[in-house]
């Protein structure tokens, strides 16, 4: 059984020293993460990590892998295209194990951060898991239960709702949300869909990640206003001197 399943021995469920930066496309996180981990270098140990799926950075890693990266990239981004519309009924078996080990990947990512806190390390991380609203656009479950489905994916399902409930007890010291409206994002994302940037800029403020401590700030806001607010938050919750 995998470390992070082992119930026995969870982790401490807050995290001292992680600071996960969460929002909708076109909120900045890359680029305020990059400045904020300068930062925490500034003053001591500190880390990056990513924390979603396929699309992003762990889909850029994908695509080079040689020889069969750029297919299995496009075969893993269409089975969680699939899975994550919520519309639809739950994805085959060969979907649901696609999406399920895509899950796991990510738990396996957030032990490392758990490592990285209990070691005293500063950790930016680039989302976070929930497990409040079904979907990986939301960093939520992927699979969502569904009877006439077979004995393995139900499994599945009760196994993925589970390792979310693990991930979201780990709370991070601070959320810093960027809110964002679904038109400003898509003319800052023109390759993304509008609609999809209207669902993910709706369902961003409602999640409530296990209350944890929360900072709301808005994205449309010149960056050296949304950089500054975001160190003196981090600065105060982590009681680093400037």
């Amino acid at each position: 059984m995998p470390e992070f399943m082992n119930h026995a021995v969870e982790p401490p469920a807050f995290l001292p020293g992680v600071v996960a930066v969460v929002g909708c496309d076109g909120t900045g996180k890359s680029t305020l993460t990059a400045d904020l981990l300068t930062h925490l270098r500034s003053k001591g140990m500190a880390e990056r990590r990513y924390l979603g799926l396929v699309s992003g950075e762990m889909g850029d890693k994908i695509k080079n892998l040689p020889v069969i990266g750029v297919r299995l990239e496009r075969y893993l981004a269409a089975k969680a295209q699939r899975a994550q519309d919520m519309k639809l009924k739950l994805p085959g078996t060969g979907t649901a194990l696609v999406m399920h080990l895509l899950s796991m990947w990510r738990a396996t990512q957030l032990r490392r951060v758990i490592r990285l806190s209990q070691r005293g390390v500063r950790v930016i991380a680039d989302r976070y898991p929930q497990a409040e609203i079904p979907g990986f656009h939301y960093d939520g479950p992927g699979l969502t239960v569904d009877p006439t489905h077979n004995w393995l994916v139900r499994k599945l399902v009760a196994r993925e709702q589970s390792l979310y409930q693990w991930m979201a007890q780990q709370k991070p010291a601070l959320v810093i949300r960027l809110n964002i409206d679904a038109d400003t994002a898509h003319a800052r994302k023109p390759d993304h869909s509008l609609a999809e940037l209207r669902d993910k800029s709706s369902v961003m403020p409602r999640l409530h990640f296990n209350g944890a401590q929360v900072l709301d700030l808005d994205a449309r806001a010149p960056y050296p206003q949304v950089l500054n607010a975001a160190l003196q938050a981090i600065n105060t919750t982590m009681a680093i001197k400037a």
